[in-house]
């Protein structure tokens, strides 16, 4: 380095003093290449008493020049927030571990007890973290609160190697009384994956102290968004939760639902770009009516969310005293749908927390949807079957009880399960006062098994008497127990009636049904009971009004249908 370069830099670094204990070289796109051109900056901080931050982002770090720095910080045992972003632009990704593992000795060395460790935007792979792997595992770490690696190209390799390392920092640091409690992690724009994100998983779930979590830009699908799902409802002081531009689809919305339930203080989900679609959207809307009550932000934005999904979502935040932000841009409202949504938010004295709908996708055509169902397909590679299965089950979770450990229903007779395995109109008047018994088999935690019982009931609707009278019985003993349990189950029986009858686009292969019109007469009469809630009702009249084509064979029914939905919604309780 020429002499009036380093004379520049002994003049920048006079001005780097900003107290606290922090020297900054921050920004000063200084090209440091070996011991001889950071003579002045490694005599700054040989001379700095007392540092406990070091900024060495926006410059430029070889080998020679990181070992120097490292070697008088050995002597810095008071340092706690390394703000190392930015720092080997230009440099050979071979040279980034050999720097990250001579400053991370240095640091080890000085017994130093890190609270921040900043490494974002250094694009170091895999082998990157491997070059900070045994800082992390050390006693450095122990202390650890705040990890920024956003933008490093870790992989998939690399997020192994980083949960591994958090992981062992958590039991060493454990086995000494003070376990590891990180708050902050950030980790987007690293290409991590399921596999990478399934293992950061285990390492979340294991510290339980996250308040803030950012993964965005991950390449992240349902598979890994349910592992990661599971790992947040471990982490009861979570505030943030941004996983923006991943593939959450139906499934992986349900089980960041699921998680969210039992989170009481998170301020800031952002689900944005991350296809929660309108089945997930419903879900949400069900955690917000019973939880989340100091909710702040909600983006769920280009999710391809429709109209009828959207007005629900709207109606859930309007009990929501603090939040202040709803982003659902993007999505696919079509323009009616945009101002029905305005209009709706202002109805609700919130016009000013919805943000704008200025690149709304307009509303999906049928042609679009089934492209999409074809694309859901061949992504999950399963059949029907354990498709609903695991839906089934992430709606089962949520209740507390995995299938493995449900308790055994009660034997039923064998009338029941004849009628149950191929419903008749002569079968269930020969039931009698056994009908009730069908509670039993009714479990809201199966909403497919649930919704296909519901409407295998109400095909045998009739207007003779004895068998209207039955049949009505039945519907009672049936819906009295699936909308009495969580409004996340209830909402998600309800969304699977509506995909079943055609007016919700479902997620997968469920196939609708053939409708007719008892099934529509008999929740007419349901939502008229005092077991069927306003809010339930209000969901339902949404979906028909916005969507009645999809009855158009039931006309007179849905016409019935619509009026006492209305009626109900209208009535204030």
């Amino acid at each position: 380095m020429a002499s009036d370069d380093i004379s520049q830099l002994a003049d920048a670094l006079s001005k780097t003093h900003v107290g606290d204990g922090e020297l900054s070289y921050k920004g000063l796109g200084l090209k440091l290449d070996n011991a001889e051109s950071v003579k002045e900056l490694v005599r700054d901080i040989e001379q700095y008493q007392g540092l406990r931050a070091l900024r060495l982002e926006g410059n430029t770090l070889g080998v020679e020049a990181a070992q120097a720095i490292a070697e008088v910080l050995e002597s810095k045992d008071q340092l706690q927030r390394c703000y190392w972003s930015d720092m080997f632009t230009g440099r050979l990704r071979s040279e980034i571990p050999t720097a990250l593992r001579s400053l991370g000795s240095a640091l080890m060395s000085a017994g130093a007890r890190l609270t921040e460790l900043d490494l974002s935007d250094n694009a170091f792979g895999p082998d990157g973290v491997k070059g900070i792997e045994q800082l992390l595992k050390s006693s450095s770490c122990h202390t650890l609160k705040e990890l920024r690696l956003n933008n490093c190209g870790m992989g998939i390799g690399g997020g192994k190697i980083l949960a591994e390392a958090l992981m062992e920092c958590h039991r060493q640091s454990s086995a000494l009384g003070v376990p590891l409690r990180l708050r902050v992690f950030v980790a987007g724009r690293n290409r991590l994956e399921n596999e990478g994100a399934c293992a950061l998983a285990k390492a979340f779930q294991l510290m339980g102290s996250l308040e803030e979590v950012h993964m965005p830009q991950n390449g992240i699908n349902y598979p890994g968004v349910m592992a990661l799902a599971s790992a947040m409802r471990h982490n009861p002081e979570l505030r943030v939760l941004n996983f923006n531009d991943n593939t959450f689809t139906t499934k992986g919305t349900l089980a960041m639902a699921q998680a969210l339930r039992h989170l009481r203080n998170v301020q800031v989900i952002n689900f944005g770009d991350c296809l929660v679609r309108s089945e997930g959207a419903i879900a949400l809307a069900a955690v917000l009516r019973e939880g989340l009550p100091i909710l702040q932000e909600l983006n769920l934005s280009f999710g391809e969310v429709t109209e009828a999904a959207a007005l629900v979502l709207a109606q859930a935040v309007m009990d929501k005293p603090h939040v202040n932000k709803v982003d659902l841009n993007g999505n696919c409202l079509g323009d009616e749908g945009c101002e029905a949504l305005r209009e709706a938010m202002e109805n609700m004295d919130k016009g000013d927390i919805l943000g704008s709908l200025s690149d709304d996708e307009g509303e999906p055509d049928e042609e679009d949807e089934e492209e999409d169902d074809e694309d859901d397909d061949d992504d999950a590679n399963e059949d029907c079957n354990d498709e609903n299965e695991e839906y089934d089950d992430i709606v089962k979770e949520n209740g507390g009880m995995k299938k493995d450990d449900s308790p055994v229903k009660p034997q039923s007779p064998a009338e029941i399960m004849s009628f149950l395995s191929s419903p008749s109109v002569e079968k269930l008047l020969q039931l009698g006062e056994m009908r009730t018994n069908l509670q039993q088999q009714v479990d809201g935690s199966e909403p497919h098994k649930a919704a296909d019982m519901l409407l295998k009931i109400g095909s045998l609707y009739s207007e003779e008497s004895e068998t209207k009278a039955a049949v009505l019985e039945t519907i009672d003993i049936v819906l009295k127990k699936l909308l009495s349990g969580s409004a996340f189950q209830s909402y998600c029986f309800l969304s699977t009636l509506l995909v079943m009858m055609g007016l919700l686009k479902g997620e997968g292969k469920m196939k609708k049904v053939l409708l007719v019109p008892g099934q529509l007469l008999c929740l007419e009469h349901a939502v008229q009971q005092e077991y069927f809630p306003q809010h339930h009702a209000s969901l339902l009249h949404i979906f028909m009004s916005k969507n009645g084509e999809a009855l158009k064979s039931c006309s007179s029914a849905r016409e019935r249908l619509s009026s006492a939905l209305e009626k109900k919604c209208n009535d204030l309780h």
